[in-house]
């Protein structure tokens, strides 16, 4: 079959696309025949070989972890799928298995090939909904989980201000139409050329990437880009009492930001206790939470993928379709 192939630690420029054999499921697993990936940071950071000695890597390796697809064959013990079925989801690469959640990891062989195999029972894989094209399906899995995961952490008010750093990425672009469904005021971090897209998610107010530029006194802050030893200024912005919301590495500690009058949060869902993939499609159909593409690309251009999302500004997903 064909995959996104890494063959050793570097840059994304020396991935290629090339023929590898095609995983077979061992019990309680599937297999998929990928209809379609999107591009996510674990993709080239752990290839990069800045986590070589936390999680290394085997290789050749075909990153990707989300994917929407038909289940192409069923190993022995698997009942909540058969062949046939439609879904989509989210699965990091096994290298990550002491990292992944603790009772029902969800693990492949890499979405960015015609086939990859996957566990069966987790939260992070459904069923797709016939109201979800598959397109939208493998932009939004991790996003989706990210979004909601960070809604439910916040505690977002209706009338409250909130500050979204990184708001024109996969996250941010899921991110805001949620907020704004609360009744929140969302203020978005962005470029010129992505104004017009943000505010039409539900931002209030867009403004530049400048932390001189940010508001003051916000009631929420959610770090969605920078370094997580990198938010002072991004704590400059919160009110007393409010909160500071960041996904990025390394976890964050409250000495960091030089406040300890903003209660700081670091969102990670491994185990899907803030909810799955279901609860995921179930937003996307009612329009609650939309996918936005920004590029599309083929299998043949997927390590080209790869490339732009780190050398390209990009706005929401990239998506590859197999």
């Amino acid at each position: 079959m064909k995959a996104v192939v890494v063959t050793g630690y570097g840059p994304p420029e020396e991935y290629t696309v090339a023929e590898v054999p095609v995983p077979r499921p061992g019990p309680g697993q599937i297999q998929v025949r990928i209809a379609a990936a999107s591009i996510n940071p674990a993709d080239v950071r752990l290839p990069s070989g800045d986590f070589r000695d936390v999680v290394p890597l085997e290789f050749p390796h075909v990153p990707g972890n989300d994917f929407a697809g038909t289940v192409s064959e069923v190993g022995a013990g698997v009942t909540a799928y058969q062949v046939g079925d439609e879904i989509f989801g989210q699965a990091v690469p096994r290298a990550l298995r002491a990292m992944a959640g603790a009772t029902r990891p969800s693990l492949s062989t890499g979405s960015l090939a015609e086939y990859a195999v996957f566990e069966a029972d987790t939260p992070f894989l459904a069923h797709r909904p016939a109201g979800l094209d598959v397109a939208q399906a493998a932009a939004l899995p991790t996003v989706g989980l990210t979004a909601r995961a960070l809604i439910t952490t916040g505690e977002v008010q209706a009338g409250e201000t909130v500050l979204v750093v990184g708001a024109t990425g996969g996250v941010g672009t899921a991110l805001v139409p949620l907020l704004a469904g609360t009744g929140a005021r969302v203020i978005a971090t962005s470029t010129d050329a992505d104004a017009d897209l943000l505010r039409t998610l539900g931002a209030e107010r867009t403004i530049g990437y400048a932390e001189s530029g940010y508001p003051a006194d916000v009631d929420v802050a959610v770090n969605l880009t920078l370094p997580s030893d990198q938010l002072v200024g991004v704590a400059r912005a919160v009110r007393p009492g409010g909160r500071l919301l960041t996904i990025t590495y390394p976890v964050p500690e409250q000495e960091w930001i030089g406040r300890d009058d903003v209660d700081l949060r670091f969102v990670l869902d491994m185990d899907g206790t803030l909810g799955g993939m279901r609860e995921v499609g179930e937003l996307a159909v009612r329009g609650a939470l939309p996918a936005t593409i920004g590029r599309r690309y083929t299998l043949d251009e997927g390590a080209q993928a790869c490339v732009d999302f780190v050398r390209r500004h990009t706005t929401g997903k990239l998506l590859v379709s197999i």
